[in-house]
């Protein structure tokens, strides 16, 4: 994030995403701890884990970040501390959630292409632990990002707003660490997930020529096919999205790499430098509010319980009425 957005079309998208990203992120993640979608325990950790973070992140970085610069730039979150440690949050809510995303793709990698570690890898313990590791490294990470900032004014003793420190651009310590926070996220995670999903199509594929070719066993392995289909289908959807909602973000990072342009921190937000950043912010973004639409298109079961989930206050009223 590089400050709050302005402009009469941000002002409409932000709350916009809000308004569709919490109340979409909190259905998806009462629905999947109910485990009635069919999905093994073990996946179902990772999808109310990516939900619960994707929550976090339209909170911290859409609400506390960008609607609060936009409606409330006066109000106490515009002090330098509140500054400082929204930014803080942001980026660590949102390292955790893609974080999270690859951590789901690696388990579905090895469920589907590594039958070997499949036993010992792709189990409910290891998921909470992975679980637990990358939450707590996304948090870890991101402390220093309170450090970068001081007040770009005191008014009444007050600090307001956050400026970047002058030594964020000179120190190599710091330098060393922007390198670092741009590197991993998002860039080796779009890497990963692009590279495991290309060697889950070939493992697929590979897979699908050996079951033509052993005919004893053909009614076997389809069987085991079908029974996998599920958590490929969602996995290929939840990658895709994510590559899609990421990649000019990462277009954006390598563009500014290797021209070796500044990322835009001016005030001109006509300026197609400022929109071209704010668009690969808006996508990224996005990305927290897609995964509820993706279950319910690909997943049979979870349509039920949404449609269920959503109808439960009606029928409740229904009741109470004929009472």
């Amino acid at each position: 994030m590089h400050g709050p957005a302005n402009g009469q079309f941000y002002a409409i998208y932000y709350p916009l995403l809000a308004v569709i990203g919490v109340p979409a992120n909190l259905v998806a993640t009462i629905i999947l701890s109910r485990e009635r979608c069919g999905l093994s325990r073990c996946i179902t950790y990772y999808l109310v884990a990516i939900a619960v973070a994707d929550f976090l992140v339209i909170i911290t970085a859409v609400i506390f970040n960008r609607i609060a610069g936009i409606y409330f730039r006066d109000s106490v979150l515009s002090t330098t501390p509140s500054c400082a440690l929204s930014t803080m949050l942001v980026y660590a809510t949102r390292d955790g959630s893609v974080w999270l995303t690859v951590a789901f793709t690696i388990d579905r990698f090895v469920a589907i292409s590594c039958q070997s570690l499949k036993t010992r890898y792709c189990s409910e313990k290891t998921a909470l632990l992975v679980i637990g590791i990358v939450c707590a490294l996304s948090c870890i990470k991101n402390i220093p990002f309170y450090f970068i900032y001081q007040p770009l004014y005191v008014l009444d003793g007050v600090p307001w707003f956050c400026d970047i420190k002058f030594s964020y651009y000179n120190w190599p310590a710091w330098q060393a660490y922007d390198w670092l926070d741009r590197i991993l996220t998002p860039f080796v995670p779009f890497l990963l997930i692009l590279l495991l999903n290309a060697l889950t199509v070939r493992h697929i594929l590979v897979a699908s020529r050996a079951r033509k070719r052993l005919r004893a066993s053909e009614n076997r392995q389809d069987a085991e096919m079908a029974n996998r289909k599920k958590s490929i289908v969602l996995l290929f959807a939840i990658s895709l999205s994510f590559l899609l909602l990421w990649v000019t973000y990462v277009g954006h990072f390598l563009y500014v790499q290797i021209t070796g342009e500044a990322y835009f921190t001016g005030l001109d937000f006509n300026d197609p430098q400022y929109i071209l950043q704010e668009t690969t912010n808006m996508l990224q973004l996005l990305s927290s509010c897609t995964n509820i639409f993706i279950y319910a298109v690909t997943q049979t079961k979870f349509r039920e319980e949404l449609k269920n989930t959503l109808l439960q206050p009606f029928s409740t009223l229904i009741v109470c009425f004929k009472t």
